[in-house]
């Protein structure tokens, strides 16, 4: 009976080294940093490095525009402050009384004034053409 008992004693541990080596090849495998999951990781990381260096400058960049918007946004604040005083300022002014402006000056009679302005086309004969 010990001899039996010794044979499986020693088949098993014969079939758990062969299956911890099966696992150590697996393992090696899944981490080799060309084709396995470690290569994976390793490609990650990397792109993850890269976004990061991205977004930061995306975040610079949308900083400085934030700044300069808001820089324009209280320039055009200002300019409309002003114009609505100027406005209002136009509003104190009396009206002047005498001849309309010179270019509304048109004499009621005239026939450009009842018909409106007559265009021409002049047809410009063909180069080399007999005239």
């Amino acid at each position: 009976m010990e001899m039996i008992s010794d044979i499986l004693l020693v088949a098993g541990a014969i079939g758990a080294g062969v299956y911890c080596f099966v696992l150590a090849r697996r393992l090696n495998h899944f981490n080799d940093l060309e084709t396995g999951m470690g290569g994976a990781v390793a490609v990650l990381s990397a792109q993850v490095d890269d976004l990061t260096r991205t977004l930061q400058a995306a975040r610079q960049t949308a900083d400085g525009s934030t700044r300069s918007l808001v820089n324009v946004t209280e320039r055009a604040e200002d300019v409309a402050r002003r114009l609505e005083l100027l406005v209002a300022a136009m509003h104190d002014l009396p009206h002047q009384e005498g001849p309309p402006p010179p270019h509304r000056q048109t004499p009621v009679s005239s026939p450009v004034a009842e018909t409106g302005p007559v265009f021409k086309r002049h047809h410009e004969p063909a180069r080399g053409a007999a005239q």
